[in-house]
C-alpha cells in the first residue's frame, strides 16, 4: 500500500539530521492558518447564502459554499508533497463543453466534489486545531526550557519558572534546563513526524477517489493490453533475430557459393543457370534485409526514436526536416508505434500527395508525445472509418479507432494508417488529421509515454 512509505522513514537512523523533520514540521504549521482562513471562509458562505436565500441572492454564495472544496484540494495535494514525494493526481475529469454551465454540471455530478467539500469541513473544525494543537505543544515544551536563561536574565530576580512547574533559581540550572530543551527537540521530532504522516495518510485516503469494480476491471484490461504490446513486441524481435542470424546469414553463404560454383563451372549453360541462381539469392538477400528493417529497425534499438526518424527522413524521396525532442527512451512499444507511424505517414506523402517537401516535428508535453507529419502537398485527405480517401473535407479529425491515407487522390489507400490507428490505440493513443484543399496536410498523433524501464 502506498501510504505505508510515508512511516518508513520515521525508522532511519538519519531521520533526525535529515530534512524531513523540518518539512513535517513546516507541512503542520501551514495547517494553522490556512485552516482557520477555510473556517472563517465557509462560516461566513453559510451564513450569508442562508439569510440571502430567500431573496435568491445567497443562491450563488451557496453553491460558492458546495464548490469551495475544490480549490481547498488542490492546494492541499500541492503541500502533501511536503511530506510526501508521490503526487497526489486531481481525480477531477474535464468538462464535456465550454463555457462555465459545462463546468458547473461536469463539476457537480463528481463524487470528488463532494467529498472534496467533506474535507474542508473536516479539516475546517477538526484537522487544523488537533495540529496546532501538536505544534504548539512542542514549541512551548521545547521552547520553554531552551528559553529559561534568557527570562532568568529579563527577570533581574535571579529566578525563572521552568514551564510553570519549577522555579529554576541559578544560571547553573537555567543552563541545564536549557540543554534538557536542545537533547529533547530531535526526540519530539519522532512524534511530530507521526502526527505529520498520519495527517498525509489521511489527506490522501479522503482526496483520492476509491476505484470502482468497473475502474478496476478498467485498471487490470489496461495493464493486460500493455503486457500483450510487449510480449508482442518480444516476438517481433525475436522474428527479426531469427531472420538476421539465420536466414541471412544462409543466403549469404548460398550466394557465395554459387560464385565459387560459376568460377569453376563450364561456360554454358551451367554458368548461365548458377548466374541466374546467384541473381536470384540476391534479391531474396536484399527483400529480407528489408523484411528484417519493416519487423523493427536497428537503428530505434540502439539509438532511440530521434535517430530512427531521421533515418526515416534521409531514406525518403522528399526533403524531409526533423525536429524531434524526445529527451531520454521511452518504453519500446511507444518508440516502435511512433516510429510505424511516422514511417507510414511519410509514405503516403510521398506517393499520393504531390508534395515538394515535409516536416516531422514534435516533443513530449504533460505526459504525452505529439509528433506532427506535415506536408506542402495539395491536401483534401481525410481520416474515415472505412479508409476511402476523397477531396470534399477541409479538416478532418479521427481517434485510434479511425483511418486514413494520403491526400485526395479519390482512391481507395487506408489499410496502412488503420493499422497505424490501431496500433496507437493500443497504446492510448489517437491520430488526428487536418488537410484542407490546397493543403497543408497535417497528420498528427499523440501517444502516453511513460518513461522507459531498464533495458538490460
Amino acid at each position: 500500500m502506498r501510504s505505508s512509505g510515508l512511516w518508513q522513514p520515521l525508522g532511519r537512523r538519519d531521520y533526525v539530521i535529515s530534512a524531513r523533520p523540518w518539512r513535517a514540521a513546516l507541512y503542520l504549521l501551514t495547517s494553522v492558518p490556512l485552516g482557520a482562513a477555510t473556517l472563517l471562509t465557509l462560516a461566513l458562505l453559510a451564513v450569508a447564502g442562508s439569510a440571502l436565500a430567500v431573496v435568491l441572492v445567497g443562491l450563488p454564495l451557496l453553491l460558492v459554499l458546495v464548490l469551495s472544496g475544490i480549490p481547498l484540494a488542490s492546494l492541499e495535494r500541492r503541500r502533501l508533497r511536503l511530506v510526501d514525494s508521490t503526487p497526489l493526481a486531481d481525480p477531477h475529469r474535464e468538462p464535456s463543453g465550454t463555457g462555465l454551465a459545462a463546468w458547473l454540471r461536469t463539476r457537480l455530478q463528481e463524487r470528488s466534489t463532494w467529498r472534496e467539500l467533506g474535507y474542508a469541513l473536516l479539516f475546517a473544525t477538526v484537522l487544523w486545531p488537533l495540529e496546532a494543537l501538536a505544534v504548539g505543544a512542542m514549541l512551548l515544551v521545547c521552547g520553554g526550557l531552551m528559553a529559561t536563561p534568557a527570562v532568568m536574565a529579563a527577570g533581574g530576580d535571579g529566578e525563572a519558572k521552568v514551564l510553570k512547574l519549577w522555579i529554576a533559581d541559578s544560571y547553573p540550572e537555567a543552563f541545564a534546563v536549557l540543554a534538557a530543551g536542545v537533547v529533547l527537540l530531535p526526540v519530539l521530532a519522532y512524534p511530530l513526524g507521526a502526527v505529520a504522516a498520519g495527517r498525509a495518510v489521511l489527506t490522501r485516503q479522503l482526496l483520492s477517489v476509491p476505484e470502482s469494480g468497473a475502474d478496476s476491471r478498467l485498471r487490470e484490461l489496461d495493464r493486460s493490453r500493455m503486457r500483450l504490446v510487449d510480449a508482442f513486441e518480444a516476438e517481433r524481435r525475436r522474428i527479426e533475430r531469427d531472420l538476421h542470424d539465420g536466414a541471412q546469414q544462409r543466403l549469404v553463404a548460398l550466394s557465395m557459393t554459387l560464385g565459387l560454383a560459376r568460377l569453376e563451372g563450364p561456360a554454358e549453360p551451367l554458368s548461365g543457370l548458377l548466374a541466374k541462381a546467384q541473381g536470384e539469392a540476391d534479391v531474396a538477400l536484399v527483400e529480407i534485409r528489408e523484411l528484417i528493417r519493416g519487423i523493427h529497425p536497428q537503428v530505434l534499438t540502439d539509438r532511440g526514436l530521434p535517430a530512427a526518424v531521421e533515418d526515416i527522413a534521409d531514406r525518403s524521396p522528399l526533403p524531409v526536416d526533423v525536429r524531434l525532442d524526445v529527451p531520454g527512451r521511452l518504453l519500446e512499444a511507444v518508440e516502435s508505434g511512433v516510429y510505424f507511424a511516422v514511417s507510414e505517414a511519410l509514405a503516403n506523402v510521398a506517393k499520393h500527395s504531390g508534395a515538394t517537401r515535409a516536416s516531422v516535428r514534435g516533443g513530449v508535453a504533460s505526459g504525452r508525445l505529439a509528433v506532427e507529419v506535415e506536408d506542402d502537398g495539395r491536401g483534401g485527405a481525410r481520416l474515415a472509418a472505412d479508409g476511402v480517401t476523397g477531396c470534399g473535407t477541409g479538416t478532418g479529425t479521427g481517434t485510434g479507432s479511425g483511418s486514413g491515407s494520403g491526400p485526395g487522390d479519390g482512391t481507395r489507400a487506408g489499410t496502412g494508417l488503420q493499422g497505424v490507428a490501431d496500433r496507437l490505440s493500443v497504446l492510448g493513443g489517437s491520430l488526428l488529421l487536418s488537410s484542407p484543399p490546397g493543403g497543408p496536410t497535417v497528420f498528427r498523433l499523440e501517444v502516453p509515454c511513460p518513461p522507459a524501464r531498464s533495458r538490460t
